[in-house]
């Protein structure tokens, strides 16, 4: 089943932060700032980046152009609506700040996405948040100057309209989006990322494949009813644009994503940096669809998993590794949507897979190789997931309506049962 507009839209939208990139970057903020008009800026970050001396040094760049840095440390990886509240609470007690700046991976980014967002509007964070989670409300006010900084290859934060969050007492990760929310500039700088732990960057890298994979494979914009100029939104479906970075951020992945991890050099930490950003810029625009949606329940709704290299102590299946734990079986169920792009994702992604008898299946299994090489875990059975469970995730992931709508086929509770099943386990040891 495919859609089939009765009006065929004409028109894509295609919105992006200005951008930095290189190393050394970073040593440029306080310039950036000044030309930003900005006095008196809060720095958001976690505690794990800030031990690493990065956003303390960019406040004590921001002093010598005569900017006031306050820095939090109010980030909470994978953040909640209790931690942005915290977060947000904290900064309204040491404000005002007419810019931000977010130092970190996204979720240091996507709380100062929250925090910019309730300090510049009114009402309360649910209000904002994507219904029928919350109330889907637009910001009225723009919102101050933020410049994103990340440090952990992955998520294109940087470059999205989106702040991801787990609503606690619905046992659901979900976002706000809107663009009013997008950094009014992305600096990237590779030496920030050197400190990135292996598993940290195997789930992140995940997150930048499925955002490139996911933006190649949407619907595409033409397949959308007509819409009026008040209509539009940031995920508009796959267009010319978005496709472009989005192949050159798997083409890129191909060659440093094993590296990147296995061996941490410095060239494939600086190709996944490249990678992210180029997939950040396609599917802020393009949209992603169904590894998404799934991942929001699978991360809103783990009770005991403890992975490597993320802060001791705390159960999570991290964001990026949510994702990756049914995109294969979805990447499987969407292939007769379009053959074509599903095969030449898998090319770009590995130029010597062969279709053989099984194209549908050929996708799904160049990215079981790459996650069984990188050693994330073998589908959601390793996270503590089990047939019983599948309603509930179901239940979460048809939550997400407006990841769903972007997917290039419609999407009904029995495709999603089917994906959550055969997703358990997904190789053979």
């Amino acid at each position: 089943m495919t859609y089939l507009p009765e009006h065929a839209e004409t028109v894509f939208t295609y919105g992006s932060p200005q951008l930095k990139f290189g190393p050394g970057a970073s040593a440029e903020i306080g310039h950036d700032l000044r030309q930003l008009g900005a006095r008196r800026v809060l720095v958001v970050t976690d505690p794990g980046v800030a031990a690493t001396g990065s956003p303390g040094r960019v406040a004590e760049q921001l002093a010598t152009f005569g900017i006031v840095a306050v820095v939090h440390d109010s980030a909470r990886v994978e953040p909640t609506d209790a931690s942005l509240l915290v977060a947000i609470d904290r900064a309204r007690a040491d404000g005002p700040f007419d810019a931000f700046v977010a130092v970190g991976g996204g979720s240091s980014i996507d709380t100062a996405k929250a925090v910019n967002l309730m300090l510049t509007n009114p009402g309360e964070l649910l209000d904002y948040v994507n219904a029928p989670v919350g109330g889907g409300l637009a910001p009225p006010n723009a919102l101050a100057p933020l410049v994103a900084v990340p440090t952990t290859t992955g998520t294109g934060a940087e470059s999205t309209t989106i702040c991801v969050l787990d609503v606690l007492d619905q046992h659901v990760k979900t976002g706000i989006s809107h663009p009013r929310l997008r950094p009014v500039l992305a600096v990237v700088d590779p030496l920030l990322t050197l400190t990135q732990p292996a598993g940290v960057t195997a789930s992140a890298g995940m997150d930048i494949l499925c955002h490139a994979l996911e933006s190649w494979t949407a619907r595409p914009y033409t397949s959308y009813e007509q819409k009026t100029a008040d209509q539009r939104v940031p995920y508009c479906g796959a267009n010319p644009i978005s496709d472009l970075w989005s192949e050159k951020a798997m083409r890129l992945l191909s060659t440093a994503f094993r590296p990147a991890v296995l061996e941490g050099d410095p060239a494939s930490r600086s190709d996944m940096s490249m990678a992210a950003t180029f997939a950040g810029l396609g599917f802020g625009n393009a949209g992603v669809h169904v590894p998404h949606a799934n991942a929001y329940p699978i991360a809103g709704r783990v009770t005991d998993f403890h992975p490597v290299d993320y802060p001791a102590g705390e159960s999570m299946v991290p964001h990026g590794m949510a994702v990756s734990l049914t995109a294969p079986e979805a990447f499987r169920w969407t292939f007769e949507s379009n053959p074509e792009r599903h095969l030449s994702a898998a090319g770009f992604l590995d130029p010597r897979a062969e279709a053989g008898d099984d194209p549908a299946g050929l996708l799904p299994r160049v990215l079981c190789d790459l996650m069984r090489d990188i050693g994330l875990p073998n589908g959601t059975d390793a996270v503590g997931f089990g047939s019983g469970d599948t309603d509930a995730l179901v239940e979460g992931a048809l939550k997400q309506q407006r990841l769903l709508a972007t997917s290039p086929r419609p999407v009904e509770a029995d495709d999603l049962a089917g994906i959550f099943e055969r997703s358990l386990r997904l190789w053979e040891r």
